[in-house]
């Protein structure tokens, strides 16, 4: 192409994912930002607004937007490039230069048209850029739910929950807990208005399933790698972008995020991969005293915080100044200058950046399973990869910065900030991590499930519940001779192994009503017709109101966490464990059945309905969503979501600060290595310019599970 400084070629295939070949691995990395500039250019700019702190100078200056500007300030992405940017390697630099070279040539000194009619000014894309956009891909949503039930936890204690109830609702994960000192904690409101943030198109990561079959499981007796990353999906564009890139014989393919060069889901010619969030604490918080500005430490007396002034400009309002106050516990949640005990938090991965994205790189290169786990095992944030190669081998890599904790805290709550014991002894090894190389049962599966039995150390405390990988295991382990047929109509398996646990305990307890009869012939599938699963759904809230709602917890603050927030939606094992109990301190003394009985009866009092009836949702245009006349085409549907929380097809919708949002499979694939190519959906389009063909051309395939194929040469379209 004429336009390009670099002697790459782009094309499109019949579906629209752009295909890049070029005479070196700069060479493609420069024609993916160029592709990246082109075909996703407004989700560009706009992560790097919200990541640079800058909504109310470019976007809206409302009170609203301020506390946006706070949260990512206080976070300072943007603000410690020094270390990432040393991290870099010599070959992770040169990508990332010319990655950010293409997406300048793309964006040809100007933004797309929504920016120039909100007058925002071109400015050109740094690597810096990059390393931001990797450091919100691993913090939000994903790391910011550990430190958001930290938080809860102090809330709790601080409302005056029983202590015997708190460690029976967070086993094992409460040592160390001086309650006294928690409930003097001062907390500050939160930071962020946390629709605004969602809003505003920031990437919502929530969880995801990945799975490995090994040759002896599959018809073709090669590896077969499964991944399908459950986000937010009723948002156009999807977070997600394919793309397929060859240097020479090689190639690498599949979903890359716009911002940075590389592939975290896909392929090269010899190794797959697939990756989920790893529910790893990587984000803790201390208590500190202050006064007069000052911290107390037991070896070195009262020391100064470090103090970070943040102007933040507002559009057409003066400027407002934020003071944060750090230390190497973090930034501190209060004023050092107001007398008391305030927590202060830090992420683990606040420096992360250069190895992570440098990591990432590499996968153009590594061509076996066990080379895979040792590149991305040393990605500083926390997810979990498997891997198949095409000499047969299949494995399972966590990576992430595990902090090493003082003595068995698990990290769950706030320790004295000035015990210096207390401090963080680093962080553990990349083969201390849970992994596994080839193992007996022929495959791995993470569902951001608990793999800690698969490491030394244990980097999980607060994982999300099993039953999806129960599923996908009880599925996988029950034949052989596997086809990527097979693996299509796992993705879209809806059935719950949580709801046949719960029937086993409330099928004896069901009334004589036909409401249930409807729950007793149930299958557990969370189909669209499916009365039983409204039903089961209805009876299960009701269990929570009733057991959590009564115990210092209230009614009215379980109606808040089930009806607009996530803390269910990541977290609901910790209640699951004690529901499933035949006894607990949570019933108040109560015999379970009676106390269950009681509940099914008045929740069974209702009309049936099909569960489809509330599975309905639009997907809305991340800056013009719901504003613009539905016949310009900026939202699409409404469509109907298939599952539950804890089917593999997850179908959780949810809201959130007022805001109706999603947790579903937003990108499927499927690599076969036995072939060179991979099969996926996705639950959007290749590209986020309204009047493109290919704005939203993959969602009917996504609604109705048909997969597309991704294969070097296989394009010959006009680009862009």
């Amino acid at each position: 192409m004429s336009s390009l400084n670099r002697p790459v070629n782009i094309s499109r295939d019949k579906n629209g994912i752009p295909h890049i070949k070029a005479e070196s691995i700069p060479d493609a990395c420069y024609g993916q930002g160029y592709v990246h500039a082109k075909d996703r250019g407004l989700q560009l700019v706009l992560m790097r607004i919200l990541g640079q702190g800058r909504a109310s100078e470019l976007l809206d200056s409302s009170d609203e937007m301020l506390g946006v500007d706070t949260f990512f300030r206080k976070m300072n992405w943007s603000g410690s490039m020094t270390r990432p940017a040393a991290d870099l390697s010599a070959f992770g630099r040169e990508c990332l230069e010319a990655y950010a070279a293409g997406v300048n040539d793309g964006l040809n000194g100007r933004y797309p048209w929504e920016f120039r009619l909100l007058g925002v000014q071109y400015e050109p894309w740094t690597i810096q850029e990059s390393i931001l956009i990797s450091r919100m891909v691993g913090y939000l949503t994903l790391a910011q739910s550990q430190g958001e039930v930290e938080r809860f936890i102090v809330e709790m204690i601080q409302a005056g929950v029983a202590p015997e109830l708190l460690n029976e609702l967070f086993e094992h994960n409460l040592e160390g807990l001086d309650i006294e000192l928690v409930k003097s904690v001062k907390l500050q409101h939160q930071t962020i208005p946390k629709h605004l943030l969602w809003e505003l198109g920031a990437p919502r990561f929530m969880a995801s399933n990945n799975w490995v079959l090994a040759g002896s499981k599959t018809a073709s007796g090669h590896p077969m790698v499964c991944n399908d990353p459950h986000l937010e999906v009723n948002r156009i564009p999807n977070v997600w972008h394919e793309i397929v890139m060859q240097v020479g014989e090689n190639y690498l393919m599949g979903g890359c995020m716009p911002g940075a060069p590389g592939v975290l889901s896909g392929r090269n010619r010899e190794l797959a991969w697939g990756v989920t969030y790893a529910f790893m604490d990587s984000e803790d918080s201390w208590i500190e005293k202050c006064k007069d500005g000052q911290y107390y430490r037991e070896d070195s007396g009262w020391q100064s915080f470090a103090k970070r002034i943040e102007v933040i400009k507002r559009k057409k309002k003066a400027d407002a100044t934020v003071i944060f106050y750090e230390n190497h516990h973090g930034v501190l949640d209060g004023d050092p200058y107001a007398e008391g005990s305030y927590l202060a938090t830090r992420w683990a991965c606040d420096n992360s950046g250069g190895r992570t994205l440098s990591q990432i790189l590499e996968m153009w290169r590594v061509t076996t399973v066990a080379g895979g786990m040792e590149t991305l095992g040393q990605v500083e944030t926390a997810w979990n990869f498997v891997f198949g190669d095409r000499q047969g081998n299949i494995g399972y890599q966590m990576s992430g910065l595990m902090p090493l904790r003082a003595g068995s805290s698990s990290g769950l709550i706030p320790l004295p900030g000035w015990i210096p014991a207390n401090d963080w002894q680093g962080f553990a090894k990349v083969d201390e991590l849970p992994r596994a190389l080839n193992p007996d049962q022929g495959f791995f599966v993470t569902t951001n499930n608990d793999l800690n039995q698969w490491g030394i150390r244990r980097p999980l405390n607060m994982p999300m519940g099993p039953y999806r990988a129960e599923r996908v295991e009880q599925v996988l382990a029950s034949r052989e001779n596997f086809t990527k047929e097979d693996m299509f109509k796992l993705h879209y398996d809806v059935y719950s192994t949580q709801a046949e646990q719960f029937m086993q305990i409330l099928i004896p307890l069901l009334p004589k009503t036909p409401q249930a009869e409807i729950l007793r012939q149930w299958d557990y599938t969370y189909t669209p017709e499916s009365k039983g699963a409204w039903l089961f759904e209805e009876v299960y809230h009701a269990l929570y109101r009733a057991v959590f709602g009564g115990k210092g917890i209230g009614t009215q603050i379980i109606d808040y966490l089930q009806n607009e927030t996530g803390m269910f939606i990541d977290f609901y094992i910790n209640f699951d464990t004690i529901l499933l109990k035949s006894d607990s301190s949570w019933f108040g003394g109560e015999n379970r059945d009676d106390l269950f009985r009681g509940v099914l009866a008045a929740a069974l009092d209702v009309q049936p309905r099909c569960w489809g009836s509330g599975q309905k949702v639009r997907l809305s245009h991340i800056l013009f969503g719901k504003t613009m006349p539905a016949f310009l085409g900026f939202d699409r549907g409404p469509i109907t979501i298939i599952g539950g929380r804890a089917t593999p097809h997850q179908g959780q919708i949810y809201r959130s600060a007022n805001r109706l949002t999603t947790f579903v499979p937003s990108f499927r694939i499927i690599s076969e290595l036995e072939t060179d190519s991979s099969h996926t959906n996705l639950a959007g389009g290749a590209v986020d310019r309204r009047f493109s063909r290919y704005y939203c051309n993959d969602l009917d395939n996504w609604v109705h599970g048909n997969y597309k194929e991704l294969r070097p040469d296989n394009a010959s379209g006009k680009f862009p």
